[in-house]
């Protein structure tokens, strides 16, 4: 089996909502944006970005426009954020995958937005999106 056909599951916290996502990420991030933070009540939401076509997704999901290229989705049932994304990509958040430590972040965003206590990754910083480094 080559990366490229290896299936990852996850699914939201009562398991109404299930995806599967094959081959591996785009990029791998952890955002640190006030909607990233709010929408999943942490300091921060590290996330796994996939071709569209990469993920499947099983059950209802609900979605709200967080901005006029992103829509996140999430369970209607126990609220638990799984997907975010556009037409192109999808967005999965890496809490969300059953098995833990499958990835890592490769960058961090929006981190005028970190919080003091949390230490920097040894990665790429951005102050707010990838266009601008700290």
């Amino acid at each position: 089996m080559t990366n490229n056909d290896l299936i990852r599951e996850g699914g939201c916290a009562c398991g109404a909502v299930r995806f599967k996502t094959k081959g591996d990420p785009l990029r791998t991030g952890m955002c640190h944006c006030l909607t990233c933070r709010k929408a999943h009540g942490s300091a921060f939401n590290p996330y796994a970005v996939f071709r569209a076509a990469q993920v499947s997704v099983e059950g209802k999901l609900t979605s709200w426009q967080s901005s006029p290229d992103y829509r996140r989705d999430f369970c209607p049932r126990c609220g638990s954020p799984v997907i975010g994304g556009d037409s192109r990509e999808a967005e999965v958040s890496m809490g969300s995958f059953d098995e833990p430590g499958l990835f890592e972040p490769q960058y961090e965003l929006w981190v005028k937005r970190r919080e003091p206590w949390l230490a920097p990754l040894d990665v790429p910083q951005f102050v707010e999106d990838r266009s601008q480094t700290s």
